[in-house]
């Protein structure tokens, strides 16, 4: 005897249903009004087994949409973790050449989540005179818009086809400056895996049709302990070129984990990139007027 799923159960029952009523209405004779009464009957029996379908569908949810609780964790702390984002820091961004030669910009910025989304305002500029100041919004769907202030220019919002530009010259790319991918609808753990001696959850993110970014995925490798990337490779769309992200100095300030120093590099390019985190402040108790892009002092103020 052949056992159907439940899905397949449902479907023929609504196929057969549809089928008896189209026999039925054939069949029958109408009094006065018959046209009216008739059609108000079929289409209020329809709605209510429409209803019955998806309150099916909610009860007895398909197993291929099953919660994994692993992934929940990951995916909830990883949010959870950007949304409590408060902060001032300073520090450098430094471009190592194959060569040894190095080129050192230094970095302020500041970050805070609020209602509708994160806001960093961070500013770069080289020894000479050359800065460039940059203010990413990224709401809680993981949608994200960047205006920038760069050298020899005036504040306006940055094209899409731009995102993917280095940033000062270095590895790192205009849109890498926020963690996106943890907000993208398509989410999937994959088996986990050591990272050196940590034992990591391997979280597979790839955005959706409504996701704004030049990548078409993004591997990280989580911290089993501490819920915190330490390694991350992200896969151009066009090119499929890969560039790896490794943290190193976690540290936890008010139960919030983060990274002293981010390397991002090119596999298969000499060279990499280094942000270096050398002072700020965890509770800046940031407000929304401190985040005017046409504002160089807001930037420019003490860290705490």
């Amino acid at each position: 005897m052949r056992v159907l799923k439940r899905e397949t159960v449902v479907i023929y029952m609504g196929m057969t249903f549809l089928r008896h009523v189209v026999m039925l209405s054939r069949s029958c004779r109408f009094g006065p009004y018959p046209k009216a009464k008739w059609a108000n009957r079929i289409f209020g029996t329809i709605q209510a087994f429409i209803a019955f379908l998806v309150l099916s569908s909610l009860v007895h949810p398909s197993p291929a949409f099953a919660a994994n609780p692993d992934l929940e964790i990951v995916l909830t702390r990883s949010r959870q973790r950007i949304e409590k984002l408060d902060y001032r820091a300073t520090g450098r961004l430094t471009r190592l050449e194959g060569n040894g030669k190095r080129a050192s910009y230094k970095f302020v910025g500041k970050a805070h989540w609020f209602p509708d989304g994160l806001r960093l305002l961070c500013e770069i500029s080289s020894p000479g005179s050359e800065t460039t100041r940059l203010l990413l919004h990224m709401t809680v769907t993981g949608h994200v818009t960047i205006e920038a202030v760069l050298p020899g220019e005036t504040t306006r919002v940055l094209p899409f086809e731009r995102w993917n530009e280095s940033l000062a010259g270095t590895d790192f790319s205009y849109e890498d400056m926020v963690e996106s991918q943890f907000f993208w609808k398509n989410q999937e753990l994959l088996a986990p895996e050591k990272y050196g001696a940590r034992d990591c959850f391997v979280l597979s993110s790839m955005p959706g049709f409504q996701d704004w970014t030049h990548y078409e995925s993004v591997k990280s490798w989580i911290d089993r302990g501490i819920l915190y990337p330490v390694y991350v490779v992200k896969t151009l769309r066009k090119t499929r070129q890969q560039k790896e992200f490794i943290y190193y100095g976690l540290r936890q300030a008010g139960g919030i984990w983060s990274a002293t120093q981010v390397e991002a590099k090119l596999r298969g390019q000499p060279g990499s990139s280094i942000l270096v985190i050398e002072g700020g402040s965890g509770k800046a108790n940031l407000q929304r007027k401190d985040f005017d892009i046409s504002l160089s002092r807001a930037l420019g103020e003490k860290v705490k």
